[in-house]
Parts: C-alpha cells; sequence; structure tokens
C-alpha cells in the first residue's frame, strides 16, 4: 500500500510538473508576441494580455499542489516544529487532513463559480469563461489532492510530512 501512495504521489507531481511548465510556455509564448507586436516587427494582436492573464490563473491551479509539496506555500512552523516528540508529526498531520478538508468543501462553490462563466465570454479571445474559471476548480482539487496524498503517507509512514526538497537530479 506504501508503495502505491508513493507511485501515485509521483504521477501526481509528474502531471502537476507538466502542466505548469505548460501554462508557463504559453505565458512565454503570449508575451513574446505581444513585444513582437510593440515592437513593429509584426502586427499587433490583441488578445496577448488576456491570454497572459488566463494563464497565469491555470499556472497557480497546478502549481499550488506543488508548493504545498515542497513547502514554498505559506506554513509558519517556528512553534510546532520547535516542540518536543511527536507534536511536530502531529501539527503537520493536522495541518495537512485540515487543508485537504478545506480545499475538498469549497470544490463544490467553485463548481458552481465554473458554470457561471458558461454564460460569459472572455472579450478578446472569445473563449467562455468557464474555462478561466475552471481554474479555480482544478487549484482545490489539485491541492486537495496533495493534502490527502501527504495525510496518508504520512499515516503510512511513507514520508514524516517534511516539505519535499528537490534535487538537482530531479
Amino acid at each position: 500500500m506504501k508503495n502505491l501512495v508513493i507511485r501515485i504521489t509521483h504521477w501526481c507531481t509528474l502531471i502537476a510538473r507538466a502542466a505548469t511548465g505548460a501554462a508557463f510556455l504559453v505565458i512565454i509564448g503570449a508575451v513574446v508576441l505581444q513585444l513582437l507586436g510593440r515592437s513593429g516587427m509584426m502586427k499587433t494582436v490583441i488578445w496577448t494580455e488576456e491570454l497572459t492573464r488566463f494563464a497565469l490563473l491555470w499556472l497557480t491551479a497546478f502549481g499550488a499542489g506543488l508548493g504545498l509539496r515542497s513547502g514554498d506555500l505559506v506554513n509558519v512552523d517556528i512553534l510546532s516544529e520547535s516542540l518536543p516528540g511527536r507534536f511536530p508529526w502531529a501539527f503537520r498531520l493536522f495541518g495537512a487532513a485540515a487543508t485537504a478538508v478545506f480545499a475538498f468543501i469549497l470544490i463544490e462553490p467553485a463548481q458552481f463559480f465554473t458554470k457561471i462563466g458558461a454564460r460569459q465570454t472572455a472579450p478578446a479571445l472569445g473563449i467562455h469563461m468557464n474555462w478561466v474559471h475552471a481554474a479555480s476548480l482544478v487549484m482545490l482539487l489539485v491541492v486537495g489532492i496533495f493534502a490527502a496524498l501527504r495525510v496518508i503517507s504520512m499515516l503510512l509512514g511513507a514520508e514524516d510530512g517534511l516539505p519535499v526538497t528537490r534535487t538537482e537530479e530531479d
């Protein structure tokens, strides 16, 4: 069971990294087009700024789970990590469980928010805003999944709940 959770976490991390990278590539491409248009090297396109904002939302949606995993999200652990015994572990477990529960509770309102977007259209790109609003739903799912995987991994003894730092080989 422990190996299964480790494999699932690994694949979720790879997928989130790839999706974050894809969103970042879209941002780079849109900004390059914007710069080329402003410099007179090509005709100016009006949709690049809007695409950049939307891609940034998606970058955040997929990157939030990676931030939770690496410890890059806000975490005040000065007090909890200085406590004796298993208290730090228990605080990390509670924090991950609370994050998962909170994220999963917010999925239904995020679904409603996403549905509202079907009645709206982005002015420059002309796409339905539910594709943009879905980023909030995806972010909650990604954060909830990574937090739940942390809880399960901690309970199975596969990890201690401390942030996972990347090495140069990753």
